[in-house]
């Protein structure tokens, strides 16, 4: 009797404790929820073989952003991805079904909260037997078990490009559960990024125009973790998206809801990032360079589909509302809330001896809007090279230039030393490491070692030490900061249109007489300028 009262009390205590750890993910209600649904009312065990089944992910259709083609072999890779995710974690202790403990620790040691490279580390295994299961040779070796394990072999690039749309569609099934069909982003730019950085061959690459899929490189799995972990650390979040979407899944299944039908699917997501510079892979890239609550903003462009309005966060693009600051403080004024500024730029770069127009684009992030000063400001901010290449430069901490932005005073008053009218970021005024022509005509985009404020790093392939000029194609600005931050715009516009109409109107209770008003004391002047003026006696 004593023996059964120590085993009830070291179970009720690995209970409570797996209990708690599950609470500070966040998750604990669903899954309470999720195991009384699924679990069989006699034996209280969930199913092993229906919980893989409801793991299992079913697309209709697969289309990829721009002109790239899916391979054959990523179907065959999603087929197996909830299935060996539930055998890797969810393990019945006693055999048979999944108890209550089985349950809350399989979400646990899946989702459960871990030092950024314990979550790479249990990614990159849930894709290694993943890829194992579907019939793939994988050259990752674990040498243990434990989450924390060392990790040696190599990725191809075929490999990284299956790991990364496979990291995209656990996000996708969490957020755009009501489409039947997956839509996958043009990841090249960050294909490309993790190639320059790990692998030897990667400086000598022609960015602009080899083809991801066609390259044929290895990257030792040690540099990619340090690529991953400093430019893409928010990655591994799809895992508890993943988990929480099934979950979530299986609960709409049981109650007979189901997730609603998406009226415009894949499709609308082209539609949505027709012809704008922040297409879904480059959202989904900037999104991951952060855990807070930008990423999900951004990430909110990434899923078009759950919007009613394409492209509603767009506050101003030049190519719709014209190029220059005053169009550009048309659309942004009154919004005080974080944007993201994305600048597509073509210009001479010199690559193996020769120059040629190549095409780059570059984005930056502030946290508080464009404020007309002639001075730098801000709190806060990232740059970012996006397009051939992706990188992120976050904040050195050494100074505070994060932005400038400053318009023609209204009021023309000759100045001896006037302040440049643009955008900058960065360095000093006169010297930005980034600056912006008022006209919107030309960039100007200097060595990372004028600036202290972000940290170093190329904004553009073979950037080089000089200062290089080069010619705006298109400027965005998009919203970030919610529907809040859009109401309290909408309402400033409204005053300030409000404002400008009474400063408009005459009221001519004023001009009683005729021959008092200004208009006949201009038209007498026009008339005869030159007449003296008839003196009265």
């Amino acid at each position: 009797m004593g023996a059964s009262s120590s085993t009830d009390n070291k179970e009720q205590s690995e209970k409570r404790e797996i209990e708690s750890l599950a609470a500070s993910t966040g998750a604990l209600p669903l899954l309470q929820r999720s195991f009384s649904n699924l679990a069989d009312s006699q034996t209280n065990t969930v199913s092993f073989q229906s919980f893989k089944k409801s793991f299992t992910l079913n697309y209709k259709t697969t289309t990829c952003e721009g002109d790239q083609t899916v391979p054959d072999s990523f179907p065959r890779l999603l087929e197996h991805l909830g299935p060996s995710l539930v055998d890797l974690f969810f393990v019945p202790e006693k055999g048979g079904g999944l108890s209550w403990v089985d349950f809350a620790r399989g979400y646990v040691k899946c989702c459960g909260r871990m030092s950024a490279s314990m979550s790479y580390n249990t990614l990159l295994r849930v894709f290694h037997l993943t890829s194992q299961n579907a019939g793939f040779s994988s050259k990752l070796e674990f040498e243990s078990d434990e989450a924390d394990c060392k990790i040696n072999g190599s990725v191809s690039t075929v490999e990284l490009i299956m790991f990364l749309w496979m990291c995209w569609t656990m996000s996708w099934g969490g957020r755009s559960s009501r489409s039947t069909d997956l839509f996958l982003p043009d990841i090249s730019h960050l294909i490309m990024s993790a190639l320059v950085s790990c692998t030897e061959s990667g400086t000598s690459l022609d960015v602009w125009d080899s083809d991801v899929f066609g390259l044929e490189l290895e990257l030792p799995v040690g540099k990619f973790l340090t690529w991953a972990l400093t430019t893409i650390p928010s990655l591994t979040e799809c895992l508890s998206h993943f988990c929480n979407s099934r979950l979530q899944h299986s609960l709409n299944a049981e109650d007979g809801s189901g997730p609603s039908k998406s009226a415009c699917g894949d499709d609308s997501v082209s539609k949505t990032r027709e012809n704008t510079l922040l297409t879904c892979g480059r959202a989904w890239a900037i999104s991951l360079t952060s855990k807070n609550t930008l990423s999900e903003e951004i990430l909110s462009s990434c899923f078009p589909g759950n919007s009613d309005e394409a492209n509603e966060n767009l506050l101003y693009r030049s190519y719709h509302h014209g190029k220059g600051m005053n169009r550009l403080w048309d659309n942004v004024q009154g919004y005080h809330a974080p944007i993201l500024l994305i600048v597509s730029a073509s210009g001479g770069v010199d690559h193996e001896a020769t120059s040629s127009e190549r095409k780059w684009v570059i984005g930056a992030i502030l946290q508080q809007g464009f404020e007309n000063r002639d001075t730098f400001y801000g709190s806060s901010g990232n740059l970012f090279s996006i397009s051939p290449v992706f990188h992120a430069f976050s904040s050195s901490g050494k100074e505070k230039n994060f932005a400038y932005s400053h318009l023609h005073p209204s009021g023309r008053v000759y100045d001896a030393n006037p302040k440049p009218v643009g955008i900058g970021f960065g360095g000093t005024q006169g010297n930005e490491r980034i600056f912006i022509d008022e006209d919107f005509a030309k960039i100007t985009i200097r060595h990372h070692a004028v600036d202290k404020t972000y940290q170093p790093g190329s904004l553009f392939p073979n950037q080089g030490y000089l200062p290089v000029e080069a010619l705006v194609s298109d400027v965005e600005v998009w919203a970030l900061g919610g529907k809040t931050a859009k109401e309290v715009q909408e309402a400033y516009k409204k005053r300030e249109e409000l404002f400008n109409d009474q400063r408009r109107k005459i009221d001519l209770k004023t001009f009683t007489n005729w021959e008092d008003s200004p208009e006949k004391m201009m038209m007498d002047m026009m008339g005869n300028p030159n007449a003296p003026a008839r003196e009265e006696r």
